[in-house]
């Protein structure tokens, strides 16, 4: 690991504007992915900007009848809220579901957001990778694909995104609020939070320099058969094969978002119009641009039969 310089900030525009001031800074909060990415030297800030001290760690109902999650809750917090587990139960069973609870403990909800691929060429620092050295090249087109993307893929980066969260958040339309440098505050639909990679696989995500995630907003609730299911290589512990987090109401029609598929949540309004026809229709419009691998094929059909099983199972 690198040597670095750490601060504590003392505000949250304070750590916006120290992050705006150094290219090479990074927040940090539990750290679980920031640290292992640097003990690989796949990330080598000059200085860590401590947010911990911020206050942003309550969830409070909004005026509007959802539910606002401030950026520093724990995942093992949101997990077991009541509200949570009452009127956004997709979401606490796709926490659940993802890395263990002593990493959930530690995990924020802009951590989560966060996190980057677990794509196993970025992680070899042996391997040319566009994401980690922009400009290279793909080592994992041609090589292992199992684990790897099927739609949205570039010719410069076949990764995925692996957060359980970001489906679930994906599939309840969060929004994510956040503060620049200078002070001006946005809120960005978790619809346009993450970027496919096309040419600029390193560019992950729509935030700028030095912008903070202040707050996660969920909007009312809205019914109907919430189920997270995840198909992953052991049973705990792993990051998903496919996963599908999704809401079903009574008569078919519902929100569908995949994980474990592209380089963000994947969610096709389309193919959530097709779901009263079935699994086979929402899964034709949801692939439709499909560009699988021969390891990775297996997906296309995995994410059929797991919609036909979601559907099953919200029918009773």
């Amino acid at each position: 690991m690198r040597a670095f310089t750490y601060e504590r900030a003392s505000s949250i525009a304070a750590a916006a504007k120290a992050a705006a001031s150094n290219a090479q800074a990074k927040f940090i909060a539990g750290g679980t992915n920031l640290l292992d990415l640097m003990k690989l030297e796949i990330e080598t800030p000059t200085h860590l900007i401590d947010v911990n001290g911020l206050g942003l760690d309550t969830i409070e109902a909004t005026p509007e009848g959802g539910l606002r999650i401030g950026a520093l809750v724990r995942n093992t917090d949101l997990a077991a809220h009541p509200t949570v587990r009452r009127d956004y139960a997709l979401l606490s069973r796709a926490l659940v579901a993802g890395a263990s609870g002593q990493l959930r403990n530690k995990a924020t909800t802009a951590g989560n957001l966060l996190q980057r691929t677990r794509c196993p060429y970025f992680y070899d620092t042996n391997q040319p990778c566009n994401k980690r050295q922009p400009g290279t090249c793909c080592s994992a087109i041609g090589g292992v694909t199992r684990q790897l993307g099927i739609v949205g893929v570039s010719d410069a980066c076949i990764a995925t995104h692996p957060s359980d969260m970001a489906i679930a958040m994906r599939a309840l339309d969060a929004v994510v609020q956040t503060i620049k440098p200078d002070g001006t505050h946005r809120s960005i639909p978790i619809a346009d939070f993450h970027r496919l990679p096309g040419d600029t696989p390193d560019i992950e995500t729509t935030l700028e320099r030095g912008e903070f995630i202040m707050a996660v907003v969920l909007p009312a609730p809205i019914g109907g058969k919430h189920i997270y299911r995840k198909v992953r290589d052991r049973a705990s512990y792993a990051f998903a094969l496919v996963s599908v987090g999704a809401v079903i109401q009574r008569d078919g029609t519902g929100r569908v978002a995949v994980g474990g598929i592209a380089h963000k949540p994947w969610r096709i309004e389309a193919a959530e119009a097709e779901l009263p026809k079935g699994a086979k229709a929402a899964a034709k419009v949801l692939l439709a641009d499909a560009r699988p691998t021969e390891q990775n094929r297996f997906k296309v059909d995995l994410v059929e039969r797991m919609l036909g099983a979601v559907i099953a199972e919200a029918r009773g």
